[in-house]
């Protein structure tokens, strides 16, 4: 009897899913995607009505495609096993065209864990490949290369030659150019705090501050020092009492378990991963982990979804372990439910979850790597605690009232604070935030005061403050901002953050991006002459439709046309209308001058990364590498230059290839305080040794960063 063939992507997940399953299964890997549109070619033949895509099978996939099809050919049932979404579908779809399985021995199976019994289940209830699945990522597909193949070359002839545009990659670009024009347009205004100390006599002091003059409810402006200063004056000698007195409970609710954004936002924040190596770390325990002592299996379920629900089992499961864990106390009575409206939420997923809870990280920790490890923790933590209960606090708020001597009209300070009562869900878990400001009340205890009760004031203090710009984009707020307006996917966050740094369209400083003039003006560009393409609202109504193809509600072609015909001629009108850009307009300015004919050099960018070039090309042709200023701690020769390959940004030695030092993080212009090492800089003032031997981490003034540090900080450079 001949066996039954199954086909997954990977080679991790075919020895876990084969463990399952046992010797009736020959179970294959396809390692991905086995074919795709050509790369020297549109491959998209299009009419009147329909777009009629080419497919070619990649060259490096040939020889996996002629073993699927043998093995397909003597199997008695080909069980297609890939992923469960959109992308999966239709790799299984592909595999079908290019090996040329029989459609009536094909099965799909479908599961958002590799554990045992999800297996056993998928496989007991196959089902039939769902074209509208496979007709949406067509659709995307043929959207994006017609977006990428016609609009990039236009940019070639009129911007810079290896420049590119994509439908959601020039988007995400667009974000990060408007909020630095906003932080440029950006003009502080003065305003003025004034707070007061007050204390009940013989008890602590509290600081409260000035909330309301003359009974208004509205925080007064206080713009200029002269006002401050005649508040204060008014105050001077005047008596305070309390004015109300509340203290009421409050709770804190868990977030709930991760979807796939949330996930990369929660990881940046917390482990400072970037969202490719959140997705990597998570497909690795996703398709299976070696267990000592037992099988493979995979520890954590789907990576790539927007849904919150978890199964009932799961649910059952976690609240068994709250218990005992941390008893009964900490279990609410009945399992929490999330529910998460997102436009164009996608096919109903788990969320992210450990496989099992009771495979706890601790029990782990010597079977995964480190990252794997801090991956897991996070993962698990956020489940555990989502079905915890709520955290409780006693909140309370304290008006204090005093009167002026000269205008005779109240004044009100306001105090509040918040204590712990009961910690919940906090004793495992807290989500990390991009912005703490006055989130939530400060965790301070109060005094039990009365209404009506004198207090005690030492000192009236005023103080000058600014109005702040919007910030720029972390890692996890442009993806937070992605999702919030509906542009790209769960699947697509992490290649959109790429890409946008791998073009040198927006590099980081200090874990936040800021736009290169080369973003700056393509996007200029791509908005004056592309305004489909660069709007936010027409980009999110792209999504959503092609969400309604996955549900069948829509036809493909149609949509396609809808888009292709105003797209066709505004590329038209580019190309006539529009000038090139003014090579002048790319550079930065440097403060070098140049040695060979005395005129400035700029910073230009070129396939090896940025560096320093004459104004006077191609009269002056000279150039050199675009130092930071920090000299080689192995050679002390050269100095650092910044350099880019493949792998994105790094910082090399000048002295190459005599000296191969190189270091992934933006190094600093100190040195490290207890070695007098190579110092480098995270996020903010956090700085650490490059030095495994010596160790130091601590906080640093005035560094700079690139952002993003890795944890494999050395590497040679490849020649």
């Amino acid at each position: 009897m001949p066996k039954d063939l199954v086909i997954v992507e990977s080679p991790a997940k075919a020895r876990t899913i084969g463990r399952f399953l046992g010797s009736r299964y020959d179970v294959k890997a396809s390692m991905g995607h086995v074919r795709d549109l050509p790369k020297t070619s549109l491959g998209v033949e299009i009419d009147s009505d329909s777009f009629i895509p080419t497919y070619k099978i990649s060259s490096d996939k040939k020889k996996v495609v002629s073993e699927l099809k043998k093995a397909a050919a003597s199997a008695g049932t080909v069980y297609l096993a890939t992923d469960p979404d959109r992308e999966g579908e239709a790799i299984s779809w592909h595999l079908m065209e290019a090996a040329g399985i029989d459609l009536n021995k094909a099965k799909r199976v479908v599961f958002h864990e590799i554990t045992e019994p999800a297996i056993e289940e998928a496989f007991a209830n196959p089902r039939k490949l769902d074209t509208d699945l496979v007709n949406a990522q067509q659709a995307r597909r043929i959207l994006d290369r017609l977006v990428g193949y016609m609009l990039s070359p236009v940019l070639w002839s009129k911007v810079k030659k290896g420049t590119s545009a994509g439908r959601v990659q020039s988007v995400a670009v667009r974000m990060v150019v408007d909020r630095e024009k906003a932080i440029e347009a950006f003009v502080p205004k003065e305003f003025w705090t004034i707070d007061a100390r007050l204390l009940k006599r013989g008890g602590t002091s509290f600081e409260a501050s000035l909330v309301s003059i003359n009974g208004d409810r509205k925080k007064p402006e206080i713009t200029d020092e002269k006002s401050a200063m005649d508040i204060v004056s008014d105050l001077e000698g005047g008596s305070f009492r309390v004015s109300g007195f509340e203290t009421k409970e409050t709770r804190r609710r868990p977030a709930a378990p991760f979807i796939t954004s949330s996930l990369q936002q929660e990881a940046s924040r917390r482990l400072r991963f970037s969202a490719s190596r959140t997705m990597t770390l998570a497909q690795q325990l996703y398709e299976g982990i070696e267990i000592v002592g037992s099988e493979q299996v995979g520890l954590i379920t789907y990576m790539r979804t927007d849904s919150t629900s978890v199964s009932a089992s799961a649910l059952s499961e976690t609240a068994d372990y709250v218990k005992q864990k941390f008893g009964s106390t900490y279990s609410p009575e009945k399992p929490r439910q999330y529910s998460r409206k997102v436009q164009g939420a996608q096919e109903a997923h788990e969320a992210v979850r450990p496989t099992s809870v009771f495979r706890t990280p601790e029990s782990l920790r010597a079977n995964l790597e480190r990252d794997q490890y801090r991956l897991y923790d996070l993962i698990w933590k956020r489940m555990v605690a989502s079905q915890m209960v709520d955290a409780l606090y006693d909140r309370t708020v304290i008006d204090s009232e005093i009167k002026g001597v000269t205008r005779d009209i109240p004044y009100i300070f306001r105090a509040t604070g918040s204590v712990p009562k009961f910690d919940g869900f906090r004793i495992l878990y807290t989500e990390g935030r991009d912005d703490v400001s006055g989130e939530e009340d400060e965790e301070r205890g109060l005094p039990q005061l009365k209404v009506g009760e004198p207090l005690l004031c030492n000192g009236i203090e005023s103080e000058q403050n600014f109005s702040q710009p919007p910030p720029r984009f972390t890692e996890a707020t442009l993806i937070k901002n992605l999702e919030n307006e509906g542009i790209g996917r769960p699947s697509t966050y992490a290649s959109i953050i790429g890409t946008i740094q791998d073009r040198d369209y927006v590099r980081r400083d200090r874990g936040r991006f800021i736009p290169t003039k080369l973003g700056m003006v393509v996007t200029e560009f791509l908005t004056e002459y592309f305004r489909d393409i660069m709007d936010i609202g027409f980009t999110a109504d792209m999504e959503k439709r092609l969400d309604e193809i996955a549900e069948g509600l829509i036809k493909w072609n149609p949509m396609l046309l809808e888009f292709f015909e105003p797209f066709d001629t505004s590329i038209g009108a580019a190309k006539e209308k529009a000038k090139r850009v003014e090579r002048s307009r790319l550079d930065e300015e440097s403060d070098q001058v140049c040695e060979q004919c005395e005129r400035p050099m700029v910073i230009r960018g070129g396939r090896n990364g940025r560096f320093i070039a004459c104004t006077g090309f191609p009269d002056c042709k000279n150039t050199k590498p675009l130092s930071i200023g920090v000299g080689c701690p192995e050679c002390k020769i050269g100095e650092l230059a910044e350099r880019k390959s493949k792998r994105g940004i790094f910082f090399g030695c000048t002295n190459y290839p005599n000296c191969k030092f190189a270091v992934n993080s933006k190094p600093m212009t100190q040195p490290c305080p207890d070695c007098s090492g190579l110092l480098i800089q995270g996020r903010g003032s956090n700085a650490r040794c490059a030095s495994k031997e010596c160790g130091f981490r601590g906080q640093v003034e005035d560094g700079d960063s690139s952002g993003g540090a890795r944890s494999d900080e050395y590497r040679e450079v490849a020649s």
